[in-house]
């Protein structure tokens, strides 16, 4: 697959601005998408928040599978200025938890009485505007269920001892990984034109007959799973009546109703990612560079 350059010009402003107001801000908030805590957690996050604490967000806890996030909440708690929890914007107690989360973050600002500065960062869709307005109590921020809504720096106060900043979701410049790239079109948080519709189904259909064979047989009312990705796209083509003249499955629509019901979490809960998985992808990683530095070494010496 082609790697994806997904970063437009309002993405790379907003960049610049997120750099120069970080001096100004005492902790930064990231909202991940609890499906996919890996593929969503923006690597210029780490970058521009310059070793100031984090609080990560995995949200839409509800559309995820509950043992692999609390593996994910697990991982992310043992890395150092992290604190992790799982959540959704429904859920008002756990909302209102993040204040207090924040404070604790950095005791110093509160004890000289200053209210805390928190950003909210995070990719496109994954519910920073919904976060901004239940911890506000009110509708400010615009919400939507596409990328790409928010498009300008804005400022927010809340009056238990908060001031918030919110952000336009930012992707980097290129998704490297294969997995990520397909699991964030999955998931709704790159545009459907970003990469082609049909095979982003496919993926997800390969990886639901591998890891969720038991929610397709149930929301498909399938007798037996089918044997491969597009077998599967055409038993829900022709279960939910997506003909053609002939009797010849309408496979666009057939994607258009799995990716639809799987971002809705009609399927059941879903989670695309493991820890062990992205583990063993670092391991590897690490030893290709490894093995790159040391060819490249010897062409050197030679």
């Amino acid at each position: 697959m082609t790697r994806i350059n997904w970063f437009p010009g309002h993405m790379h402003k907003a960049r610049k601005e997120i750099a120069e107001l970080m001096d100004e801000v005492d902790v930064v908030i990231e909202v991940l998408d609890a499906r996919l805590p890996r593929s969503s957690e923006n690597p210029l996050v780490d970058k521009l928040r310059r070793g100031k604490p984090v609080i990560k967000l995995l949200n839409k806890q509800d559309l995820a599978d509950p043992g692999r996030t609390r593996q994910w909440l697990d991982y992310l708690n043992s890395q150092e200025g992290v604190t992790a929890i799982a959540m959704d914007t429904a859920q008002k107690k756990l909302v209102q938890k993040i204040p207090t989360l924040c404070k604790e973050t950095v005791p110093a600002r509160v004890r000289a009485g200053r209210p805390v500065r928190a950003m909210i960062m995070g990719i496109p869709n994954v519910g920073k505007s919904t976060l901004i307005n239940a911890l506000l109590g009110r509708r400010i921020a615009k919400v939507g269920n596409e990328p790409a809504v928010t498009r300008g720096q804005k400022r927010y106060s809340v009056y238990n001892g908060m001031a918030l900043s919110d952000t336009p979701g930012i992707l980097w410049p290129k998704i490297e990984d294969e997995d990520s790239a397909y699991r964030l079109a999955a998931s709704g948080a790159i545009k459907d034109t970003a990469i082609e519709y049909e095979s982003v189904a496919t993926y997800a259909a390969g990886f639901l007959l591998a890891e969720y064979p038991g929610l397709l047989m149930e929301r498909y009312r399938l007798k037996a799973l089918p044997e491969g990705a597009e077998a599967l796209l055409n038993e829900v083509g022709r279960k939910r009546g997506c003909l053609k003249p002939g009797g010849v499955v309408d496979l666009y629509k057939a994607a258009d109703i799995l990716l639809t019901e799987l971002r809705a979490g009609k399927l059941g809960p879903v989670t695309f990612e493991t820890v062990a998985e992205w583990e063993q992808k670092r391991i590897e990683a690490e030893q290709a560079a490894a093995e790159a530095a040391a060819e490249e070494k010897t062409e050197s010496e030679s």
